[in-house]
């Protein structure tokens, strides 16, 4: 049997898990963590289960709607204490594949990857992410116009306003090119 080594520091470790079983996995972690000993969570030494998700702007009916997505599906991240125990109760879980790493012994993540995920950036990174999100759409794509007085028109992204949620639009209206500028909401891209 592979001698696997005990690190006393929590750390966060990803999880494989078989798709849209997230949830349910990060379920059956936390009544794992509610039943461990110990009486404050750093005792623990499984202390902490999520599954990374992020807000996403959706046109529905007219209508945007926000949504929560999952950043990345078929994973859940868990910190904890890596030893034989803890590496075994966690794969022992239903719905878990296996640890993400080489070999046999699961691989942490790194400080600056967990803080990447976590959300724990300079502001200036975590607007120009944001923004870059909540238009999907680039300059030159081509693009249908889904509602309002233009709708079954078909253009070219000449021009986005981040701050606004404006993108300008070039298309053809009578024989002749015109620019018009649409909210992002109002656009399907091809």
């Amino acid at each position: 049997m592979g001698e696997q080594t005990t690190d006393q520091q929590a750390r966060w470790y990803a999880i494989q898990t078989y798709a849209g079983h997230e949830n349910k996995v990060r379920t059956l972690i936390q009544i794992k963590i509610e039943d461990e000993e110990g009486e404050s969570i750093e005792e623990k030494q499984i202390q902490e289960v999520l599954v990374p998700t992020h807000e996403v702007v959706e046109v529905k009916g007219g209508k945007k709607v926000s949504k929560s997505k999952r950043l990345y599906p078929g994973y859940v991240l868990v910190k904890m204490v890596l030893n034989e125990r803890t590496s075994h109760e966690i794969n022992n879980i239903q719905g878990v594949i296996k640890f993400v790493g080489g070999g046999t012994v699961p691989q942490a993540l790194r400080e600056e990857e967990i803080n990447k995920i976590l959300g724990i950036e300079t502001a200036a990174v975590v607007e120009g992410t944001e923004e870059e999100a909540r238009i999907p759409f680039y300059v030159g794509q081509s693009v249908e116009v889904a509602e309002g007085p233009f709708s079954d028109f078909t253009g070219t992204v000449e021009h986005i306003d981040q701050e606004k949620g404006k993108v300008k639009v070039q298309v053809s209206l009578f024989g002749r090119s015109t620019t018009i500028e649409l909210d992002y909401t109002q656009l399907k891209g091809f």
